[in-house]
């Protein structure tokens, strides 16, 4: 098979590791010298490399010479070929197969999904733990013998892959841990429950930002079909009902749930949204990434209580009669208003009369003086005003700053202003 054109993964780390780019440093993990070996190239003593190579973006289409990639990369485990020109299976497997340490394998935006791999290229991947394939645009009969060649891969990334439908391996891959598919358009359950049928050991299931519309499956079904998820991110999906919710509680080893940006949440306050969530899953430990502290459930399951305490019967949630054998039916809360007063009623006398009035609270000495102006029938230079809190013990206080707020004098409902004539 004739090689691309372009460049080389061999020139590339040729160029980016050479002293003059990489000098090399002691010290843990900055940077590592190859010692010469059988396999040695003339070029061995002008490269340090590290553990970790990084070679994003660099315009590779194909591997270049195997022996220098075998010289040089003998002691690497994680290689980021991301954003790369690498079309064909072919070439990746020759790189891969060279690397004999290699666990982490990053692919992502490389246009491989016109290349077909074939078993015997996906064998040289054998040793790979976490392999990343977002944007690929990798099939999923890619994905099958991926799988199949892979006996120890724990973390696979398959974001941005334009999914709509999930295509079953003919056989289950028992060692997966983490599934990260975010960002592609499975919207049917039955889709999902596919995943869990692959991939009976998977601990992290990361759906977010695909418009999943609900969990179509029976209690029992999803236990067996995902018994040990431990955490599942929902976020942004397109959950619209509390049921899906409750369904979380059949996966018998859940503890972490991230549920943001769904549409049953939008016309919840934010505090009303994790209570509520809080109070609906017992066994998390985790929500939306914040630890849930013993005391936020407690008081979670308790404003549960009183948050359907007033629903109609037919409207309660199961849970609603389980949180109530465990605190009992509870009292509602009292309402307290704290905001400030905006306006009280006072006694206003002058000479032998005496009016109750609403005042604002909110306005000066001198707006009162003018509001009183038709009531006293004075001249608002020609009046002097005194305010008489009904528990002061001195006596009244002549009000006489005119820019002064009368909420400043701490005027309470049933206390008295008098008005008075300025004497000439």
């Amino acid at each position: 098979m004739d090689q691309p054109s372009g460049r080389s993964f061999m020139q590339v780390l040729c160029e980016k590791y050479s002293p003059e780019n990489f000098p090399y440093r002691r010290g843990p993990g900055m940077g590592v010298h190859v010692p010469a070996t059988p396999q040695g190239s003339p070029m061995k003593d002008r490269l340090n490399l590290p553990s970790v190579l990084v070679l994003n973006s660099c315009g590779i289409t194909c591997a270049g010479d195997e022996n220098e990639i075998a010289a040089f990369c003998a002691h690497v485990s994680e290689l980021d070929l991301s954003d790369n020109k690498l079309q064909d299976w072919h070439e990746v497997s020759k790189i891969v197969s060279n690397v004999p340490h290699l666990e982490f394998l990053n692919l992502s935006s490389n246009p491989l999904s016109l290349s077909v791999l074939e078993r015997r290229c996906a064998g040289s991947f054998a040793g790979v733990r976490k392999l990343v394939l977002n944007n690929s645009k990798a099939s999923w009969e890619t994905v099958h013998t991926i799988l199949q060649e892979l006996p120890d891969l724990e973390e696979l990334f398959l974001c941005l892959n334009d999914y709509e439908t999930v295509s079953c391996s003919p056989v289950c891959c028992q060692s997966l841990k983490l599934l990260h598919i975010t960002d592609n358009n499975l919207q049917d359950w039955t889709e999902i429950r596919k995943l869990g049928i692959m991939f009976p050991s998977l601990d992290t299931l990361i759906l977010a930002n695909n418009n999943l519309t609900t969990i179509e499956e029976s209690e029992d079904s999803l236990a067996r079909l995902f018994p040990n998820l431990r955490s599942i991110n929902l976020h942004k999906s397109g959950l619209h009902c509390w049921e899906d919710i409750d369904k979380l509680n059949s996966f018998p080893k859940l503890e972490e749930v991230k549920l943001l940006g769904i549409p049953l949440l939008q016309s919840y306050t934010t505090e009303e949204r994790r209570k509520l969530l809080i109070a609906r899953l017992p066994s998390i430990v985790k929500l939306n990434g914040s630890i849930v502290a013993d005391g936020e459930r407690e008081d979670s399951e308790r404003f549960f209580i009183r948050y359907y305490m007033e629903f109609p019967e037919e409207e309660v949630p199961f849970r609603y009669h389980e949180l109530v054998t465990k605190y009992g039916k509870l009292e509602p809360l009292a309402v307290v208003d704290l905001r400030p007063q905006s306006s009280v009623k006072v006694e206003v006398h002058f000479q032998d009369k005496v009016e109750e009035m609403s005042i604002r609270l909110d306005q000066t000495v001198a707006e009162l003086k003018k509001h009183l102006k038709t009531v006293v029938q004075l001249s608002t230079s020609n009046m002097l005003l005194f305010y008489l809190d009904q528990e002061a013990p001195f006596g009244p206080e002549e009000m006489k700053y005119s820019s002064r707020a009368l909420h400043s004098y701490g005027i309470r409902d049933g206390d008295k202003i008098y008005v008075e004539p300025r004497m000439k």
